[in-house]
């Protein structure tokens, strides 16, 4: 006995990759809208999977960024180098 088992695309199967004479395309298999024409296949890809979602605030100030990463607000003026990566830090008074 042979079981049937229905073509169904997978859930997160919601795009389709088409090669056209000007270009690649992507379209979004729910809405049916078509982004391109890429000059390549990766291109197309790329477009595809970028995430438009991030947790950039642009308001964000470098010291809230630097904060936010765990970095020290000090830079080396001779070397360059973060506060992390050096022995010792002085201040000049």
């Amino acid at each position: 006995m042979t079981k049937v088992i229905p073509e169904t695309p997978p859930d997160y199967d919601k795009t389709r990759i088409v090669e056209r004479p000007d270009g690649f395309y992507w379209i979004n298999a729910e809405t049916g809208k078509s982004f391109g024409p890429f000059a390549t296949l990766a291109g197309a890809v790329q477009d595809m999977d970028y995430n438009a979602e991030t947790d950039f605030e642009p308001a964000e100030s470098l010291q809230e960024a630097e904060d936010e990463l765990g970095l020290a607000g000090w830079v080396d003026p001779d070397t360059g180098e973060l506060a992390e990566d050096t022995f010792t830090h002085l201040e000049d008074h």
